[in-house]
């Protein structure tokens, strides 16, 4: 099996899910390809729920707000833009010398979000699916990893062996499962436990 690794940057990136995939079925995680779309509420228990698009709004002002003040905080200086897309609710942070915020591969920006998301959560008592991002950082990501899962796919055609990728985490591995299943004659599945769940490329069935 070949191993490959992916680049190593520290830009940026961005979030939407616009397609649901069958991969392995994992309750630790409800799948790579939903990771994103199920909350856990503080109870731990994972929960999907229709919410409309005012609540929506609704939610991505109130994370809006709670980015605001922590860049009050930590005297971070930025235009903060709340929205709602793909049925989702996100908050975008654009400014200079963010890099902070995003952290080595997004591991800052991550633990940013889930904080935004428990805020919104003990405001409207619904678990949030908001979408973090910070200096474009998760659109940039998103084009590196379409690149990665790209290059496996074609080893993979070219060899006919699977190809295991490096260990990401649950956002870069949706980016990558919805580029190759997309792609015919190939499938992806993921391995392992945080934060060591990679991702396996191989022949489709």
């Amino acid at each position: 099996m070949t191993e490959t690794s992916i680049p190593r940057v520290e830009q940026s990136l961005d979030e939407e899910e616009t397609t649901t995939l069958a991969v392995d079925g994992d309750d630790t995680e409800a799948d790579d390809t939903e990771a994103d779309d199920d909350t856990d509420s503080a109870a731990g228990t994972r929960v999907k729920k229709a919410v409309g698009e005012g609540d929506l709004f609704r939610q991505s002002e109130i994370a809006a707000d709670y980015v605001e003040g922590l860049l009050d905080i930590l005297d971070y200086d930025g235009d903060i833009d709340e929205l709602v897309a793909a049925g989702r609710p996100m908050v975008e942070v654009v400014g200079e010398r963010l890099q902070n915020l995003v952290g080595q591969r997004g591991a800052t920006l991550e633990a940013l979000q889930e904080l935004t998301r428990l805020a919104v959560f003990r405001q409207t008592g619904t678990p949030s699916r908001l979408l973090l991002d910070v200096g474009g950082y998760r659109a940039n990501r998103r084009k590196e990893l379409a690149a990665v899962a790209k290059n496996a796919v074609e080893k993979v055609k070219e060899y006919g062996e699977p190809v295991r990728l490096e260990a990401m985490s649950a956002f870069e591995r949706k980016c990558v499962h919805d580029v190759v299943n997309a792609m015919s004659g190939v499938a992806s599945e993921s391995e392992g436990v945080e934060p060591n769940r990679r991702i396996i490329v191989r022949p489709a069935d």
